[in-house]
């Protein structure tokens, strides 16, 4: 009698089969969107009005992770400051939060900020000049391309708030889109943090970003690329090499 001869699979043999297989993709897929998440990029909920028009509220926002920051660039970073103040962080449940580890759902958490980066190590920020417009290494940037505008059309100033600083080093200074609803780099200068000098806070440690803004990728009727300001990077470098510790005037400046 031949024995050699083989039975095809029954129908458990081909359910399990089945089941293995999607168990080995859904494990792979895991294991690259971590990987994507933790070295190439990650998703972001806006959950505030700052950025406006260029974030809105509810935007999934993905922040790359590859280039490096850059003057004029959008950048999410972490609150290591204290901005936010005592605010509970989102929780999802068990599972949500798994996904989002692995960044198959955007990151809830409150400890994250997102503003655009004015000023890099070593620039000179002031507001404002002659025709209200912010002005870095006292190159005046016209910003109207993307502050915040109103349904009638009215466009926010640059800052009602006037101030002149040179960025330390390892840090920058960043400011919202909608100048008039964000908490940003102004309105720390006047902060007092143990063991630092006033106003240290107001400066953003480069460590602290966790990414480049590169696209808005839903609601799907606002997918698009993230641009950065292009005034903002056509600025010339600071010519001398940055301090150690910020300098700040007027003293005690804030929002």
């Amino acid at each position: 009698m031949d024995t050699s001869r083989e039975f095809p699979p029954t129908t458990g043999q081909r359910i399990w089969r089945a089941v293995k297989e999607a168990f080995i993709i859904l494990v792979g897929a895991v294991v690259v969107s971590s990987v994507l998440q933790h070295f190439v990029g990650q998703m972001f909920i806006i959950p505030s009005g700052s950025m406006e028009n260029t974030l809105e509220v509810g935007d999934r926002v993905v922040a790359q992770k590859i280039s490096h920051v850059e003057r004029g660039d959008i950048v999410v970073f972490r609150d290591s400051g204290g901005w936010l103040g005592p605010n509970p962080m989102v929780k999802r449940g068990p599972v949500g939060q798994a996904l989002e580890f692995v960044g198959v759902l955007p990151d809830t958490s409150q400890n994250y900020l997102i503003k655009r980066v004015v000023g890099m190590p070593g620039d000179t920020v002031a507001c404002c000049d002659a025709v209200g417009h912010l002005t870095v290494n006292g190159r005046s940037v016209d910003e109207k391309a993307y502050l915040y505008r109103s349904e009638s059309g009215e466009q926010v100033a640059a800052s009602d708030i006037r101030f002149t600083v040179v960025v330390p080093a390892g840090r920058i200074f960043v400011m919202g889109d909608h100048r008039n609803a964000s908490a940003d780099s102004r309105c720390h200068l006047a902060d007092v943090v143990p063991g630092e000098p006033q106003g240290a806070d107001a400066f953003v440690p480069l460590t602290d970003v966790a990414g480049v803004g590169w696209a808005i990728f839903a609601p799907f009727n606002r997918t698009t690329l993230l641009q950065k300001s292009a005034g903002l990077a056509a600025v010339p470098p600071a010519t001398t090499a940055a301090p150690q510790q910020a300098t700040i005037e007027p003293a005690g400046v804030s929002c």
